[in-house]
Order: C-alpha cells, then structure tokens, then sequence
C-alpha cells in the first residue's frame, strides 16, 4: 500500500498552485470534467442496464404446470419445472403449435 507522507501532499499542493497561477486553470477544468464523468457513468450505466433488463426478461406462468419462472422475451425456451416449450406472446408464455393444429384446454367434469 503506498504511504502518503507530508511531503507528497506538499510536492501536490505546490503543483496545483503553481499550475492555476501560470494559466494551467484549463487542466484543473478538465480534471474536475473527469472526475465528475467517472462519478456519473456508472450510476447513469446501472440505470440503463436495469432498464434493458426489465424490458428484455419476462415473469410469468408455464401454462402447463402452472410455474412461475423469468424467461428471455425472444426465441423459444424450455419451463424449468416440466420441460415444455415455450415462447412469449402478449406478454403471457405459450405452447408453440405448427400450423393447423389447435391447442384446447380440457375441463374434467365430475
């Protein structure tokens, strides 16, 4: 770990000052400018990656079993619990089906 003693502070302080009186204020402009960016980026970069997040991954239920899992809004993906395919259509997961074939839900009356 690098120790800082009084004369490193006193070497920086009379670098800063002999840099602002010489006219060597657009250096310390920059730096504050970079400073300040490095402060903003990454809370301005976590907000942004939450916000993808959010808009690319959906939380629902298979409707076969009835589990509550996230999947990707694209492509079509497995339910973790009883192995179906599934996909994403209006915000609800869905069984896949080729064409002309209909997909119904049986009711069981007793």
């Amino acid at each position: 770990m690098m120790q800082i003693t009084w004369r490193s502070l006193l070497t920086l302080l009379l670098l800063l000052t002999l840099l602002s009186t010489v006219g060597g204020r657009w250096l310390l402009n920059s730096l504050a400018i970079m400073v300040g960016f490095l402060t903003i980026a990454p809370v301005v970069g976590v907000w942004a990656f939450r916000w993808w997040v959010q808009r690319r991954i959906l939380t629902a239920q298979c409707p076969t079993c009835a589990t509550t899992f996230s999947a990707d809004r694209q492509g079509q993906f497995q339910c973790p619990n009883c192995g179906e395919i599934l996909e994403v259509h209006n915000n609800r997961f869905v069984r896949p089906a080729p064409p002309g074939v209909i997909d119904v839900d049986v009711q069981v009356i007793e």
